[in-house]
Order: C-alpha cells, then structure tokens, then sequence
C-alpha cells in the first residue's frame, strides 16, 4: 500500500442532520431546571405546612439543582423566589422545632 492512497470514502460520508424536534419544546432545551423548580416549589410548600423537616431539605436540593442548571436567559426572578421559599421553608421548620431531624422511616420504632 502506497503512502498516497487515501484510505477515506467520499462515497460512504454521511452528513450530519439534527433530529427534527417531536415535542412543542425547541430542539435541544433541557427541561431539568423546570422540573426541579417546580418540586421545589411543592416540596417546600409541604415543609411550611406540613412541619416536614425533610421536605424542605429536598426542597433545597431541588432549587439547588434548578439553579446550577439555569441558563442566562431564564427568568431569574422565578428561579430566585422558589430557592428563597426553600430557604425560608428550612429555617421556619427549625425555628418551630430545632430538635435535630430524625429519619421518617425510624421514628415509628421509637
């Protein structure tokens, strides 16, 4: 075999074509930091009304998320608001008790 021959395929060269978008949303938008913004929001809501110290932990975790994984142009008043919820669904669930929080599953055998 000679150092000239080309070994490539002109013949076999596919380009490339993006996938023709199948849902109402555009090609290529992650939807992560909508979900996670709107289980925050539920997620706190259940820890301020419901005392639930481990969902307002999750709540957190969930704006966390949504937040890291934001772009530039997403609305960043919304995004602000639920992790402040969140926030705030934390800290009022320790001032009400600041007992350290136990496990859902193991406070049944107590």
């Amino acid at each position: 075999m000679s150092l000239t021959a080309d070994p490539r395929r002109p013949d076999k060269e596919h380009r490339y074509k993006p996938p023709a978008p199948t849902s109402q949303t555009a090609p290529g938008e992650d939807l992560t930091p909508d979900y996670m913004n709107i289980l925050g929001m539920i997620f706190s809501m259940c820890g301020l009304m419901m005392r639930l110290k481990w969902c307002a932990w999750v709540a957190l975790y969930c704006s966390c998320i949504s937040f890291a994984n934001s772009r530039v142009n997403d609305d960043t008043k919304q995004i602000l608001s639920s992790f402040m919820l969140s926030i705030s669904a934390v800290v009022m669930s320790y001032l009400q008790n600041p007992q350290p929080m136990s496990s859902p599953w193991s406070s049944s055998f107590q």
